[in-house]
């Protein structure tokens, strides 16, 4: 069998950190398939210690992935042309890991299919970094975001000497009449307060935000008394 390709592979998320990927090559008539080191690796095995056949690619298959990878992979061998798969995989110690494997089926000039070649890349570490990392994002933003409201709602209890309550009923207000995120509002309020040459754009702002909750908190109130 011929030498397998070799093959570099990155992923930003995992900065310094080689991303686990190998090279595989199977020869159609023969049944042959041969592994880099690497790809024994994310199988968790060692060289040596099992041979690679593709009873024992489908074996650490995903069973719910299992039917779609094998009939993908069988079109490819009968008539050629690129595949991939993302898919899932069970290690020797039965971790599941997440795998992309991509690659090619090689004709001849006749159009009969010699060998398939490709690679399987681990995206298990990359996919784990990267969801924490989301995770983090979204609680600094929600924390940040109730940041914000409170700063507004202490600025209006400042301004029109209300409770926390009534502050958040007319930043509520404001938001849904400007059809804008509460956060957004609060954003704008906050902004204007840090900024000591608009005190006077804040006063009117947070004035006529309580003239129109009190003009449709008195509305509401003819219409449901």
């Amino acid at each position: 069998m011929a030498e397998l390709k070799a093959l570099q592979a990155y992923s930003s998320a995992l900065v310094g950190e080689d991303c686990p990927a190998g090279t595989f090559r199977y020869e159609v008539d023969s049944g042959e398939l041969e592994w880099s080191e690497q790809i024994y690796q994310i199988h968790g095995y060692r060289r040596g210690e099992v041979v690679p056949t593709l009873g024992l690619v489908v074996s650490h298959t995903h069973p719910d992935d299992r039917k779609r990878c094998r009939e993908i992979f069988e079109d490819v061998c009968r008539g050629g042309g690129f595949f991939a798969n993302y898919h899932r995989l069970f290690d020797a110690r039965r971790r599941e890991r997440r795998v992309l494997a991509a690659g090619e089926g090689v004709v001849d000039r006749e159009g009969k299919i010699l060998y398939v070649e490709g690679f399987v890349l681990d995206l298990t570490r990359t996919i784990q970094l990267e969801t924490d990392r989301s995770a983090r994002d979204a609680i600094a933003g929600a924390i940040g975001t109730r940041g914000l409201i409170e700063q507004a709602k202490g600025i209006l209890m400042g301004i029109l000497h209300i409770g926390s309550d009534a502050a958040f009923e007319r930043l509520s207000a404001y938001s849904q009449h400007h059809n804008i995120k509460l956060a957004h509002a609060a954003s704008a309020i906050v902004r204007l307060a840090n900024n000591t040459q608009e005190s006077a754009t804040l006063r009117s702002l947070v004035h006529a935000l309580d003239s129109r909750f009190s003009a449709r908190h008195d509305a509401d109130r003819v219409l449901h008394p």
